[in-house]
Protein backbone atom coordinates (compact mmCIF):
# COMPACT_ATOMS: atom_id res chain seq x y z
CA UNK A 1 0.00 0.00 0.00
CA UNK A 2 1.35 3.12 -0.96
CA UNK A 3 0.78 6.47 1.73
CA UNK A 4 -2.21 8.20 1.26
CA UNK A 5 -2.25 11.88 0.46
CA UNK A 6 -4.87 12.63 3.22
CA UNK A 7 -5.45 10.66 6.67
CA UNK A 8 -8.60 11.25 8.17
CA UNK A 9 -9.10 10.36 12.33
CA UNK A 10 -12.32 10.46 13.75
CA UNK A 11 -13.61 10.12 17.36
CA UNK A 12 -15.29 7.52 17.30
CA UNK A 13 -15.49 7.47 21.74
CA UNK A 14 -13.19 3.50 20.67
CA UNK A 15 -12.76 1.92 24.77
CA UNK A 16 -10.05 -0.19 24.69
CA UNK A 17 -12.56 -2.70 26.01
CA UNK A 18 -14.16 -2.23 22.63
CA UNK A 19 -17.21 -0.43 23.57
CA UNK A 20 -18.05 3.14 22.13
CA UNK A 21 -19.86 5.29 24.38
CA UNK A 22 -19.42 8.58 24.97
CA UNK A 23 -19.94 12.64 23.61
CA UNK A 24 -18.65 11.61 19.91
CA UNK A 25 -20.39 8.04 19.36
CA UNK A 26 -23.47 9.53 21.06
CA UNK A 27 -23.24 12.57 18.33
CA UNK A 28 -23.08 10.53 15.13
CA UNK A 29 -19.37 10.25 14.89
CA UNK A 30 -19.95 6.45 13.11
CA UNK A 31 -21.97 8.06 10.47
CA UNK A 32 -19.30 10.64 10.04
CA UNK A 33 -17.03 7.64 9.78
CA UNK A 34 -19.36 5.76 7.37
CA UNK A 35 -20.12 9.05 5.30
CA UNK A 36 -15.90 9.43 4.40
CA UNK A 37 -15.91 6.19 3.13
CA UNK A 38 -18.94 6.88 0.73
CA UNK A 39 -17.39 10.41 -0.38
CA UNK A 40 -13.76 8.44 -0.55
CA UNK A 41 -15.66 5.74 -2.95
CA UNK A 42 -17.69 7.89 -4.23
CA UNK A 43 -14.86 10.09 -5.58
CA UNK A 44 -13.04 7.74 -6.63
CA UNK A 45 -9.71 8.65 -3.90
CA UNK A 46 -9.50 4.77 -2.50
CA UNK A 47 -5.29 4.77 -1.83
CA UNK A 48 -4.98 8.69 -1.70
CA UNK A 49 -7.45 9.34 1.50
CA UNK A 50 -7.68 7.03 4.17
CA UNK A 51 -10.03 7.06 7.33
CA UNK A 52 -9.56 5.96 10.67
CA UNK A 53 -11.55 5.82 13.82
CA UNK A 54 -9.90 7.09 16.95
CA UNK A 55 -10.77 6.86 20.93
CA UNK A 56 -11.06 9.98 22.57
CA UNK A 57 -9.01 13.31 21.69
CA UNK A 58 -10.17 14.80 25.12
CA UNK A 59 -11.57 17.83 24.07
CA UNK A 60 -15.45 16.10 24.07
CA UNK A 61 -16.86 19.19 24.00
CA UNK A 62 -15.75 20.36 20.84
CA UNK A 63 -16.73 17.02 19.28
CA UNK A 64 -17.29 15.05 17.28
CA UNK A 65 -13.67 15.68 16.23
CA UNK A 66 -12.10 14.80 13.12
CA UNK A 67 -8.35 15.19 12.49
CA UNK A 68 -6.75 15.80 8.80
CA UNK A 69 -3.56 14.78 8.55
CA UNK A 70 -1.02 15.83 6.79
CA UNK A 71 -1.89 19.06 7.85
CA UNK A 72 -2.59 18.15 11.44
CA UNK A 73 -5.87 20.50 10.77
CA UNK A 74 -8.40 19.56 13.73
CA UNK A 75 -12.06 20.04 13.12
CA UNK A 76 -14.78 20.08 15.83
CA UNK A 77 -18.47 19.71 15.82
CA UNK A 78 -18.90 18.22 12.92
CA UNK A 79 -21.99 16.75 11.77
CA UNK A 80 -22.73 13.80 8.84
CA UNK A 81 -23.94 16.96 6.31
CA UNK A 82 -20.20 18.78 7.07
CA UNK A 83 -18.26 15.67 4.72
CA UNK A 84 -19.06 17.28 1.95
CA UNK A 85 -17.55 20.39 2.83
CA UNK A 86 -14.57 18.95 4.16
CA UNK A 87 -14.19 16.75 0.90
CA UNK A 88 -15.24 19.26 -1.46
CA UNK A 89 -12.85 22.47 0.32
CA UNK A 90 -9.60 20.59 2.27
CA UNK A 91 -9.71 17.46 0.12
CA UNK A 92 -10.18 18.44 -3.11
CA UNK A 93 -9.07 21.78 -3.06
CA UNK A 94 -6.35 22.10 0.03
CA UNK A 95 -8.55 24.69 1.58
CA UNK A 96 -9.75 24.28 5.54
CA UNK A 97 -13.34 24.71 6.28
CA UNK A 98 -12.37 27.86 9.11
CA UNK A 99 -15.90 27.67 10.37
CA UNK A 100 -15.60 23.95 11.59
CA UNK A 101 -11.54 24.08 12.59
CA UNK A 102 -10.15 24.35 16.11
CA UNK A 103 -7.55 26.82 16.61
Amino acid sequence: MQKPKYHLFVCTSSRINGMQKGYCFSNDSVKIVNKIMEEIEDRDLEGEVMVTNTGCFGICNRGPIVVVYPEGVWYGAVTVNDVEEIFDSHIENGQKVERLEIK
